[in-house]
């Protein structure tokens, strides 16, 4: 009997190794289609309206007259050879959802680099030569409210939503009107509340750890600005009247280059086809 637990052992180790050398084998899995492809003309982000799109916004949207779509593009940076962009998709006058697009191979082809968060928009980047990243941006249904940061430190990879207010101790409306980090971990950022909201329309915040939180520092009646500022930019997002489109262009010497164009117009928001009831058996 003592025996019986080596010749038992040595089948199950070489079992073991056989699988590890069979993942090894393995090719990896292949990277997800890309969304987007530029063939040099406007490309057109897909977008299928939903019931729960058309409650959530509260539009009036029939067969018969649909709703127009419209994709608006606020800000382009870069970290790596990533190119990294922010906007939203909205109707003539309600946001629908943030877009972030991202592209690994100067522009060529393009994927959604963070789920659409609904209501909302994104604005403002900005990234550390680390990878680490900041975007900024807050919920438009009904009023401005809830602002937020997108957050990466893997160069765009991935990032992470982190609120600016504590819920329960803040008003939630305001803006984010404009962040800076010197680090990884020191950052601020000024609030705009809007009018009406019962406090001093500004407040400047401070962050100690990268963004995950935030701790009011000044109140003002009157606009505050940051001492810091970003470098000038090399990207930048602009409207072309006469494609209908927003062009993606990189300051290269004294000249802006086009990169990249992405049409205005998207596929209207109509409420889904009606299921038939199935048949009588």
């Amino acid at each position: 009997m003592r025996f019986a637990a080596p010749f038992l052992l040595l089948p199950l180790a070489f079992c073991a190794a056989l699988l590890a050398q069979d993942q090894e084998a393995q090719p990896p899995a292949p990277p997800p289609p890309p969304l987007l492809e530029n063939h040099g003309r406007p490309m057109k982000l897909p977008f299928r309206c939903t019931t729960e799109d058309i409650r959530a916004a509260g539009l009036s949207c029939s067969e018969e007259e649909p709703c127009a779509i419209f994709l608006e593009l606020s800000a382009a940076a870069h970290v790596d050879d990533r190119i990294v962009i922010t906007g939203n998709l909205h109707a003539e006058s309600v946001t629908l959802a943030s877009v972030l697009l991202e592209s690994d191979d100067a522009g060529r082809t393009w994927n959604e680099g963070h789920p659409r968060i609904r209501g909302a928009t994104i604005d403002r980047i900005q990234f550390l030569d680390s990878g680490f990243g900041w975007i900024s941006g807050e919920e438009q249904v009904p009023l401005p409210q809830n602002p937020f940061l997108l957050i990466t430190e893997d160069h765009g990879k991935t990032w992470t939503q982190e609120p600016v207010l504590r819920e329960a101790a803040e008003n939630p409306f305001g803006t984010v009107q404009q962040f800076y980090f010197s680090s990884q971990t020191t950052g601020s950022l000024i609030l705009d509340r809007g009018q009406g909201s019962g406090q001093d329309r500004y407040a400047l915040f401070s962050s100690e750890n990268g963004g995950h939180s935030w701790d009011i520092k000044q109140e003002s009646s009157r606009p505050l600005r940051l001492p810091q500022t970003a470098p000038a930019p090399v990207w930048r997002v602009r409207v072309d009247a006469a494609s209908r489109s927003y062009r993606v262009e990189r300051l290269q010497g004294e000249r802006w280059n086009s990169i990249a164009a992405f049409a205005v117009n998207l596929d209207p928001c109509k409420p889904p086809p009606v299921e038939p009831p199935p048949p009588d058996k």
